[in-house]
């Protein structure tokens, strides 16, 4: 298990990362998503033994790592390019760590990860005959031959278009599944959060302002900013936020963030709006509204409907659908 506490890192005295406590169990995916500049990828670069502590601790299954060089921890590092040697072939870039320990069976190992990897039938290739999606499988393919017994990714599919990076979010998580690894993900990318990973930390200001299961962190947001970071469409406050609520069925609160499919247009609904634009999409019409009492909104329509500009319609709320924060929240 790999264990931070209180970790602290600075630059010339000017502080990059405060006070992080962070626990990943064997055999998880953590993923540490923030903005850029939040200091997450100073928490990857601390772990893996690049960045010295300016407080605090980092170790494994409680082995405090302080001291301990980078090429001696048992991490592996992905990176966003992958960065493979471009003279070797596929294989050979792939088995480069087991040849290194003179390992056994390493053309077998190496021929198990490719297929591994999707890529089976590749050993022969050369790196610059690859498409980025291809050599970034290679990479963890080689990360992997390592037999580390923790995965760093920083930033791994950020190089990669949208549609290949979704599809490879995807590919990576069942890969790491399967191959039963414990990694470490930093992303600014919540859906490549969301898809690759088991546990979340977000930071912000070089402070993780929450971490838990994702499906906790996305349901119960620590704050609204955290909230409308993580994909939520708005946060109400004060009346806006009663009105919301109340046609939730819910009792008031300070605020509340609403995600962009949790009002929806219903004849029977609570809520009354005016329809600001409109805009068809292969799954649903996504409408900006005005609703009485709440103010502009995002809300959602069946396809078959035909809500125009200026029209006056009824909207009902999905509870389910909505972070609440019973006090004042946080500043956002």
């Amino acid at each position: 298990m790999l264990s931070l506490r209180d970790v602290s890192v600075a630059y010339d005295g000017v502080p990059a990362v405060t006070d992080v406590d962070l626990e990943l169990p064997d055999g998880q995916v953590l993923a540490v998503l923030g903005p850029s500049g939040c200091g997450k990828s100073t928490i990857l670069r601390a772990v893996a033994g690049l960045e010295p502590l300016s407080g605090g601790s980092v170790s494994w299954d409680g082995a405090d790592l302080a001291g301990v060089p980078t090429h001696r921890r048992g991490f592996a590092l992905l990176f966003q390019d992958g960065q493979l040697f471009p003279q070797l072939t596929v294989a050979r870039n792939v088995g480069y760590a087991p040849r290194l320990r003179r390992a056994p069976d390493t053309a077998k190992r190496v021929g198990e990860l490719l297929e591994l990897v999707g890529l089976a039938g590749y050993g022969d290739r050369l790196p610059g005959t690859l498409s980025g999606g291809e050599r970034q499988r290679v990479a963890l393919a080689r990360a992997l031959a390592a037999e580390p017994r923790l995965l760093l990714l920083d930033e791994p599919l950020s190089a990669l278009d949208t549609g290949l990076r979704e599809r490879l979010a995807v590919d990576l998580r069942a890969i790491l599944r399967t191959a039963g690894t414990t990694a470490l993900m930093v992303t600014h990318d919540h859906e490549e959060a969301f898809t690759v990973s088991d546990r979340m930390a977000v930071m912000r200001a070089g402070r993780v302002v929450q971490e838990g299961p994702i499906a906790d962190v996305w349901r119960e947001p620590a704050d609204p900013e955290t909230a409308l970071f993580l994909g939520y469409a708005r946060v109400f406050r004060a009346a806006a936020a009663a009105a919301v609520l109340a046609a939730a069925g819910r009792p008031p609160a300070a605020a509340v963030a609403v995600r962009r499919s949790a009002l929806s247009l219903d004849p029977s609904g609570p809520l009354a709006a005016t329809v600001v634009s409109s805009r068809a999409t292969p799954e649903q019409v996504r409408l900006v509204v005005d609703a009485d009492g709440v103010g502009e909104a995002d809300a959602v329509a069946p396809l078959d409907s035909h809500p125009g500009v200026g029209q006056r319609v009824r909207l009902a709320v999905d509870p389910g659908r909505l972070a609440v924060w019973e006090s004042a929240p946080a500043a956002s």
